[in-house]
C-alpha cells in the first residue's frame, strides 16, 4: 500500500478487525447520519462514510493552506462590500442563469432600500487538492471557496478520534499521537455567539434555516449544541415557516413564530431546488431584515464561480484588497488556470482548446453541493453543443487538477470492505465577523479532509461519493 501504513494493512485479518473498530468507533463517537430511506427521521441511523486510515497530506501544504485563510475571508468580505464588482462579474452569468440571476435581483433591491443589517458574519471553506507536477512535486491547488452551508464541520470535528482508535488497534500508538485535534464546530460556533452578542438583543433566537429532507443533521447539531452550552437559544425552521410564520417588527427586526432572529444561519438555499416562489419571497424577508444572515446574499454571490474566474486576472487582486501585497500572493500561490468562457473571440479560443484537449480541464457550472462539474468527452460534448451560445457564459473553464493517488479502505454501511484507489482534498473552514466597517473576528476554524475513489470526478460526502478523513501530516 502506497502512503504510511502499507506495512500494516497486508493481513487481511487484521484489516478487518479493524474496520470493525472502526465502525463502533463511530458510532460511538458521534459520527452519524440519517439513512436514505428515512432521511428526516432519527429512529435508526447510521454512520457516516469514512476512510479506515487517515490518509497522507504534506505537513507544508497543510499549513499553507491554513495560512492563507484569513487573507481569503478578508478577500470574501471585500468582494461582498464591492457592488460595482459583482454586478459588472456577474453580468454575462445572469443573462443566461435564472438562479444567479434572481439571486443577484434580491441583493440590489436590498441595497436600494438599504441595508438595515450592521453585523456581518462569514463561514466560509476553501477547498483544495494536491497537484502533482512535472517533476513530482505536490502543490496547493484551490478548487473553490463555499460561502454558504459549508458542511461537514461538526462530524469532522469528530473523526480524529476515530482513526486515533484504528491506529491503535494496529499498533500505531505513536503514529495516533500525531493526529492533529480539529474542532470546527466549536470555531464556527463561537462566529455565531460573536455575531449574536454584537446584534444586542439577549433574548433573540440563532435561527438555523434548513432543507425539507434532513440527512446532515448531526453535523448541525454539533455546532447547535455548542451554542445551547453558552446559553443561546437555537430554533430550526424551513424557507415554508419564514413565509408562513415570519415578519419584521420596528427596525426591521426579524420574528418568527413571535421570537426575534438575531442571527440567521443557512444550511440551505445554495442550489435552484431549494426555491419556489414562496422561498424567493422568504429569502427577500430574511435579507431585508436586521438580523444578522450567514451569509448575506452578498457573501453569497462572493462564492460563485464565476467571481472565483473572474479574481484569477492580472490586477484584480491587488484593486478588492489595496494595500495588502502580501495577502495577494498568498492567494495567488493557490490558484490554478481559470478560464472566461463569455462570448467573443477570448472565449472562442478558449472554448476550442478545451474541445480540442478536454482531459487537460474541468467545466464547472455556477452550482453549489457537488456533482455539478463536467469533464472528459461530457465536457467536449457539452461545449461543442454550447459553443456559439450565450449559454456558455453560465459555465467556467478550470485546469483539471492532478493528485497522486494512495491505496486506502472507504467504510460505507452496507458495502464491502476492499482497497481503492484513492485522491484527497482539504478544506479550511474560516469564520469573519464585521461590525459596519471594523472587522472584528477573523480566523481559520479547523479543517475538514473528504477522500474519494479515483474513478468518481465529481461530488463531496453529501453527495454520496467522498468519506470523512483525517490529515497525517508527512
Amino acid at each position: 500500500m502506497a502512503g504510511p501504513w502499507q506495512d500494516v494493512v497486508r493481513s487481511a485479518a487484521a484489516v478487518e478487525e479493524a474496520a470493525r473498530v472502526a465502525v463502533d468507533a463511530a458510532l460511538l463517537a458521534g459520527v452519524l447520519m440519517r439513512t436514505e430511506g428515512e432521511p428526516n427521521s432519527s429512529d435508526v441511523v447510521n454512520y457516516a462514510p469514512f476512510t479506515l486510515l487517515p490518509s497522507a497530506v504534506p505537513a507544508v501544504l497543510f499549513e499553507q493552506a491554513y495560512a492563507v485563510q484569513q487573507d481569503f475571508n478578508l478577500l470574501v468580505d471585500a468582494i461582498s462590500q464591492n457592488k460595482e464588482f459583482l454586478e459588472r462579474t456577474l453580468a454575462s452569468t445572469i443573462k443566461v442563469d435564472d438562479f444567479t440571476a434572481q439571486l443577484f435581483r434580491i441583493h440590489t433591491q436590498v441595497l436600494e432600500e438599504g441595508l438595515a443589517q450592521s453585523v456581518f458574519l462569514g463561514i466560509n471553506r476553501s477547498d483544495y487538492m494536491f497537484d502533482t507536477g512535472l517533476d513530482g512535486t505536490p502543490a496547493l491547488k484551490q478548487i473553490e471557496i463555499n460561502t454558504i452551508a459549508a458542511s461537514f464541520g461538526g462530524l469532522t470535528s469528530r473523526t480524529a478520534a476515530v482513526h486515533g482508535q484504528v491506529l491503535k488497534v494496529l499498533g500505531k500508538t505513536e503514529e495516533a499521537s500525531r493526529l492533529l485535534p480539529n474542532n470546527p464546530s466549536k470555531g464556527l460556533a463561537l462566529g455565531i455567539v460573536k455575531a449574536w452578542e454584537l446584534y444586542g438583543s439577549p433574548s433573540a433566537v440563532v435561527m438555523f434555516l434548513v432543507e425539507e429532507v434532513q440527512r446532515n443533521i448531526f453535523d448541525q447539531r454539533c455546532i447547535e449544541n455548542e451554542l445551547w452550552n453558552r446559553n443561546i437559544r437555537v430554533i430550526r425552521r424551513r424557507f415554508r415557516d419564514v413565509f408562513e410564520k415570519g415578519s419584521l417588527g420596528d427596525g426591521r427586526r426579524l420574528y418568527v413564530d413571535g421570537q426575534e432572529v438575531a442571527v440567521v444561519y443557512y444550511r440551505e438555499g445554495y442550489v435552484p431546488k431549494n426555491y419556489d416562489q414562496q422561498n424567493w419571497e422568504a429569502r427577500l424577508l430574511l435579507e431585508r431584515s436586521r438580523a444578522v444572515k450567514c451569509p448575506d446574499i452578498a457573501t453569497q454571490l462572493a462564492g460563485t464561480k464565476k467571481v472565483q474566474q473572474e479574481i484569477c486576472r492580472p490586477g484584480t487582486l491587488e484593486t478588492l484588497l489595496p494595500g495588502r501585497a502580501e495577502a495577494v500572493a498568498r492567494i495567488r500561490a493557490t490558484f490554478t488556470g481559470l478560464y472566461s468562457l463569455d462570448m467573443g473571440e477570448e472565449g472562442d479560443r478558449i472554448a476550442d482548446m478545451a474541445i480540442a484537449d478536454p482531459d487537460r480541464f474541468v467545466l464547472k457550472p455556477q452550482r453549489e453541493g457537488g456533482g455539478n462539474n463536467l469533464y472528459g468527452e461530457e465536457l467536449r460534448q457539452v461545449l461543442e453543443r454550447i459553443r456559439d451560445s450565450p449559454e456558455r457564459t453560465s459555465y467556467i473553464l478550470m485546469d483539471k487538477i492532478k493528485p497522486q493517488p494512495a491505496v486506502n479502505y472507504l467504510l460505507r454501511a452496507h458495502s464491502p470492505l476492499h482497497p481503492s484507489e484513492c485522491i484527497s482534498e482539504l478544506g479550511i473552514f474560516g469564520v469573519y465577523v464585521r461590525q459596519g466597517k471594523e472587522m472584528v473576528m477573523n480566523k481559520a476554524a479547523g479543517h475538514l479532509l473528504r477522500t474519494k475513489a479515483i474513478e468518481h470526478a465529481d461530488g463531496g460526502v453529501a453527495a454520496g461519493v467522498a468519506v470523512l478523513d483525517t490529515p497525517y501530516l508527512l
